[in-house]
C-alpha cells in the first residue's frame, strides 16, 4: 500500500512539480513543522522518521528498489516470474523502460523525499531552543549523511542528479521555477563527498549496541572511498568505456559533457587515500575495523603444504593464514552466528529482516523453500582450489576433476561434505562451501525438530524431490543455489523451524581492502592528494598491496599472489576482479563493478551456464546452457550501464536530459 500511495502522490503532483520535489504531503507537513522544530525531542523524532523512508538495503532480490541486484548480473539466475517483483530480472530481460520503471520509479522519488526532509530539518533546526550546540551538531551530521547517502544512491543507479543544495523548495511555484539541469558526474561526486566529509566531523566512530545501523564516521569515510573508486574507474574516468557509453552525452543547457572523457590518474590516488583512511581509522587507539575471524579448532583443516611463493602463509593470523578457522571466519560474517552489532568487519551494516526472509529463495522446496535463487557455473568455476590454484591449474595434492564422485565423507569446521559428491566440488576453497549449495550438498536445518526437516542431503536431478517439476518455477535452473547467508540452524519448515537474525553489510572491511589494492594498482607514479584536510602521497606500493590483499586471501585459507603477479598491473587487475566476484558474491557489488570496469557488455554477453537439471543423475553433471528461452532473451545494451530517468520527469522539464540510449 505504501508503494501505491507514493505513486499516486507523484501522479497527483505531476502537472505542478517534479520528482525531485514529490517528496511529501506538503499541506499536512507544513501544518506540523512549527511544532516539530520547537523541541529537541521532536527534532530527533523527525530525523529518524526521515531515515525510515529509506528502503532496506537487503531487499535486492524481490521487490528490489535500491538496486537491480544479483539477478541483473552474471553471478545469479532464476526462473521466478518477473511479475512477482523480481526487478533485477525485469531489468536484464529488457522489461524496464523510462515509461515503466516498476519500483525503481519509487526509488527515484523516495530519494528526493529524504533529501527534501533533510533540507527542511537543516533549515529549521535552530528553532529548537532546548538543544545544546553539541546535540545540534550531531543531528546536523546525521541529516547531512542521510542527504548525501540518497544523492549517492541516485548517482549510482541513475547517474548525475539534480543538486538542490540546502534549498527547501516550495510546492506552489510555476514550472519554470523548478526547471534546472542535472549536475555533471564530477560535480555530483565532489558535492556528495564534501557532504560526507562535513557529516563525518560530528559522527561517532562507535555506537552503542542499540544504535547498530546508524551512521558513523567510518560509514561516511567508507562511502567516500567507494565513490572515489567509482569516479577513478574506466567508465567515469576517460577510458574507452567512458567514450563508448558517454562520448556524445552533453548537457543541453551548456554543452558540457556529463562524464569527463579525459583520463586523470590522480583520481586513483584519491581513492587509495580514502580507502586507507578507513583501514587506519582508530577507536580508543586501536583499529576500528578488522576482518572477522574465529580461532582454529580440532575440526579446522590444516593448511596445504608446499606453498613457497607466499613467505607469510604459514605465519599466525593476521600476518599469515595459520591459527584461524577459514570456513567459519568467512561464513559466520553473514549467517548471523557472529553477534551483529559487534562484528568488527562491518564498517556499516543494518539488521535486515528482509535479508533473513530472502534465504527462503534458496531453501529446498521439500523443506519449505522456493529453491530458485541460482548461482551460475561462472561463479562456481571462479572459486579456487584449497591451495589457491585455479581449476585450470590444479595440483596433484588438490586435483580438480569433472569425472566421478568422492568416495569419502569429510567433516571440517562443522561442515559436512558428503561422500558421493561430484568431484568438481571436492578440494575447493572454504568460501565455496560457505557460499554455494550444489547437488548432494548437506543441509543441517537443525532448528527444525521433526523428522525429514533437518539433516537432509539435497539433490537437483530431474527426478529428485527438489529437481525441476512440470509447470513449476521453484527449481534452480543451474543446479546451484546461494547458501552464503544461511546458518546451519536456519529452517523454513518443520516443528520449531526458525532463522537466525541477519545483518546486511552495506560496507565491510574486505570491500575496503580490495578497493585500496585496486586503487594502488592503477598508479604509475606518486601523487600527492588531499583527503579530509590532510595531504598524503600515494604510489603503487607492491608491499602494501601484498599485505592488504593477503588479508583477504589468508582469511580464506589461501596463499597470496606471487611477486611476478604483484609486479604486473594487468595481472593484478584480473586477480582483483576475480577476488571481488568471490569474496563479495551476491552482496550487490557485481552489477556496479563490471560497469565501472568497462567490461559489462563483455561479461554479460557470455551465456548463463549450469548443470543439466533436465536430466537424471546419469546425465546431470554436464555443463549446459539452461533449457529456457529466458537465457536468450537476456538483454545486453550499453545504455544499461544506468537505469533510465522516469520519462515524465524528463518531459516536463525543458532543461532535463535523459540517460544515454533511453527514451525521451
Amino acid at each position: 500500500m505504501k508503494q501505491i500511495s507514493i505513486i499516486l502522490l507523484s501522479l497527483s503532483l505531476a502537472f505542478t512539480s517534479c520528482d525531485y520535489l514529490d517528496v511529501d504531503n506538503y499541506f499536512s507537513d507544513e501544518m506540523k513543522l512549527d511544532s516539530v522544530f520547537a523541541s529537541k525531542r521532536n527534532v530527533e523524532a523527525y530525523l529518524w522518521a526521515t531515515a525510515s523512508y529509506m528502503y532496506d538495503e537487503g531487499q535486492i532480490y524481490q521487490g528490489s528498489q535500491e538496486s537491480p541486484g544479483p539477478f541483473a548480473t552474471d553471478e545469479a539466475f532464476t526462473m521466478f516470474s518477473t511479475g512477482s517483483g523480481y526487478n533485477g530480472l525485469r531489468f536484464v530481460m529488457g522489461e524496464i523502460s523510462a515509461s515503466n520503471m516498476y519500483s525503481f520509479y519509487s526509488a527515484y522519488g523516495e530519494a528526493y523525499r529524504v533529501i527534501h526532509k533533510c533540507n527542511t530539518l537543516l533549515n529549521r533546526i535552530g528553532e529548537a531552543q532546548d538543544m545544546t550546540a553539541v546535540e545540534r551538531a550531531k543531528v546536523i551530521a546525521v541529516a547531512r549523511f542521510l542527504r548525501a547517502y540518497n544523492y549517492y544512491k541516485l548517482l549510482l543507479n541513475f547517474g548525475p542528479p539534480v543538486l538542490v543544495g540546502d534549498e527547501v523548495m516550495p510546492s506552489n511555484e510555476s514550472l519554470e521555477y523548478y526547471d534546472r539541469p542535472r549536475s555533471t558526474y564530477d560535480e555530483a561526486v565532489e558535492y556528495i563527498c564534501n557532504e560526507f566529509e562535513e557529516a563525518s566531523v560530528n559522527l561517532p566512530v562507535t555506537l552503542s549496541l542499540t544504535e547498530f545501523g546508524r551512521p558513523t564516521k567510518g560509514a561516511a569515510y567508507g562511502l567516500i572511498a567507494r565513490i572515489r573508486l567509482i569516479h577513478a574507474s574506466p567508465l567515469y574516468n576517460g577510458g574507452q568505456a567512458a567514450l563508448t557509453s558517454f562520448g556524445t552525452w552533453k548537457r543541453k543547457t551548456d554543452g558540457v559533457n556529463y562524464v569527463s572523457l579525459t583520463y586523470d590518474e590522480k583520481r586513483w590516488a584519491i581513492a587509495a587515500a580514502a580507502a586507507k583512511r578507513v583501514i587506519e581509522l582508530k577507536n580508543a587507539g586501536v583499529p576500528a575495523y578488522k576482518l572477522y575471524t574465529t580461532e582454529a579448532d580440532s575440526e579446522t583443516l590444516p593448511l596445504p603444504e608446499g606453498i613457497t611463493h607466499d613467505l607469510d602463509y604459514y605465519e599466525p593470523w593476521p600476518v599469515g593464514a595459520a591459527g584461524i578457522d577459514h570456513f567459519k571466519s568467512y561464513s559466520e560474517t553473514f549467517t548471523g552466528e557472529a553477534v551483529l552489532p559487534t562484528n568488527p568487519e562491518y564498517v556499516w551494516a543494518r539488521r535486515s529482516s528482509v535479508w533473513a526472509d530472502l534465504t527462503r529463495m534458496s531453501f529446498p522446496t521439500k523443506n519449505g523453500g522456493w529453491n530458485g535463487a541460482a548461482v551460475t557455473q561462472k561463479v562456481v568455476d571462479a572459486f579456487y582450489m584449497r591451495d589457491g590454484r585455479s581449476i585450470d591449474d590444479s595440483s596433484a595434492e588438490f586435483p580438480y576433476s569433472e569425472q566421478g564422485f568422492s568416495g569419502e565423507q569429510k567433516i571440517f569446521s562443522g561442515y559436512r561434505l558428503n561422500s558421493g559428491v561430484y568431484n568438481m566440488y571436492v578440494n575447493r576453497e572454504m568460501r565455496f562451501y560457505a557460499s554455494v549449495g550444489f547437488s548432494e550438498c548437506y543441509w543441517p536445518m537443525t532448528s527444525a525438530t521433526s523428522a525429514g526437516h533437518y539433516n537432509q542431503t539435497i539433490t537437483y536431478y530431474f527426478d529428485s524431490p527438489n529437481g525441476r517439476q512440470s509447470n513449476s518455477v521453484d527449481y534452480t535452473p543451474t543446479g546451484y543455489v546461494i547458501k552464503k547467508f544461511i546458518h546451519k540452524d536456519d529452517a523454513w519448515d518443520g516443528t520449531n523451524a526458525r532463522r537466525m537474525e541477519k545483518a546486511f553489510p552495506m560496507i565491510r572491511l574486505a570491500d575496503i581492502l580490495l578497493m585500496y589494492v585496486e586503487a594502488l594498482n592503477n598508479l604509475t607514479q606518486p601523487h600527492s592528494v588531499e583527503i579530509g584536510g590532510e595531504t598524503v602521497t600515494m604510489n603503487r606500493d607492491i608491499e602494501e598491496m601484498r599485505l592488504k590483499f593477503n588479508l583477504i586471501r589468508h582469511r580464506a585459507g589461501l596463499p597470496g599472489p606471487s611477486q611476478a603477479e604483484l609486479q604486473s598491473p594487468e595481472t593484478m587487475q584480473k586477480l582483483i576482479e576475480k577476488e571481488r566476484m568471490i569474496e563479495l558474491l551476491w552482496e550487490n557489488h557485481r552489477f556496479y563493478d563490471v560497469r565501472r570496469w568497462g567490461i559489462y557488455e563483455q561479461v554479460e554477453s557470455e551465456p548463463i551456464m549450469g548443470m543439466n537439471v533436465d536430466s537424471n543423475k546419469d546425465g546431470y553433471y554436464n555443463r549446459v546452457i539452461p533449457n529456457t528461452s529466458r537465457i536468450g532473451n537476456r538483454v545486453v545494451n550499453k545504455k544499461m550501464v544506468l537505469l533510465p530517468i522516469p520519462l515524465a520527469e524528463v518531459r516536463r522539464l525543458p532543461s532535463f536530459d535523459q540517460n544515454p540510449g533511453w527514451e525521451y
